[in-house]
């Protein structure tokens, strides 16, 4: 069953509180309720977290995380408390760790799309729409929307595969109110950003976000930005200059990494086997793609 091939132990940190290993992140809560996330090197894919690390990807991920929460700051609250290591917390920690506001989070990937293609292209060979919407015809692998749309998924256990759901299951799982506003600022989100990493030579064809709002609060309180945000791992990027619809894109993110386990390894993805350990050119090759999208958006080089 897929999930860990080698499941971490938690860092014992005294004054936290260890709270959810996910496929990425640690979780903790320290002694003022917040939460404390840090991302580690860890990568997953095909629903697997594999047996081998990619340096510098957990600080890849905060410090682009960080980047956006800034360029966004007038549209959405973000969960960002601080980036100051906890006390006691290993020196390892340090540039990965981020300290979060406690939030009751929406159950709900807020997805959007502004290109086609990935599982939103299957259903639309097949059925014209993608979550239920419909789309135009004529659309092709890479075709660019005639607007972007909303395109919830369900939230998975590692292990487990998250699955399109259609706007009106995400208003009967969390209210008519409270399904408005999410695909609100997940469009506004999304367009903002599309436009930012558009000027800087990317494409940004999807992407997730994750929204909560402060325990008590009701369904009129604004929703709050969280977990990580427009990173390798929860967007897909394309680079500008080659974009081609009608052919699969060059992409930004854990693309090499998957070709490499489906095309090269011999390891079956759709079996009960685990995937294989990563060659080392395999795991630099997936660095240097990180680093590239993160120099790329951001105009600065990773240290």
């Amino acid at each position: 069953m897929p999930g860990f091939v080698e499941q971490p132990e938690p860092v014992q940190v005294p004054g936290l509180v260890h709270l959810h290993t996910g496929k990425v992140r640690d979780l903790y809560r320290d002694e003022a309720g917040h939460l404390v996330m840090v991302a580690s090197d860890r990568v997953s894919t095909y629903d697997w977290v594999l047996p081998t690390e990619i340096p510098d990807k957990g600080r890849i991920l905060t410090r682009l995380s960080l980047w956006w929460f800034d360029q966004l700051s007038d549209l959405v609250e973000s969960h960002v408390v601080s980036t100051e290591l906890p006390p006691g917390a290993p020196a390892d920690w340090e540039g990965r760790t981020t300290v979060c506001r406690n939030l009751d989070m929406i159950p709900v990937e807020a997805v959007a799309r502004g290109y086609l293609t990935g599982s939103g292209l299957a259903e639309y060979a097949r059925d014209r729409t993608v979550c239920g919407l419909a789309l135009p015809p004529g659309l092709t692998d890479g075709s660019e929307l005639p607007a972007p749309i909303f395109t919830p998924a369900t939230k998975a256990a590692v292990g487990d595969h998250d699955e399109n759901v259609s706007y009106e299951e995400v208003a009967r799982l969390v209210g008519a109110e409270t399904a408005v506003r999410l695909r609100q600022a997940t469009l506004a989100v999304y367009s903002r950003a599309r436009d930012i990493a558009r000027d800087r030579g990317i494409i940004l064809a999807d992407t997730k976000f994750e929204f909560g709002r402060p325990p008590g609060a009701g369904d009129d309180a604004p929703l709050v930005l969280a977990d990580e945000v427009l990173t390798p791992d929860s967007s897909r990027f394309w680079r500008k200059d080659e974009w081609q619809p009608g052919r699969a894109q060059r992409s930004y993110d854990k693309q090499f990494l998957r070709d490499w386990l489906r095309n090269e390894s011999g390891w079956d993805p759709s079996g009960s086997t685990p995937p294989p350990v990563l060659p080392p050119e395999v795991v630099e090759a997936t660095r240097a793609t990180y680093a590239e999208a993160f120099r790329l958006l951001t105009g600065m080089p990773w240290d």
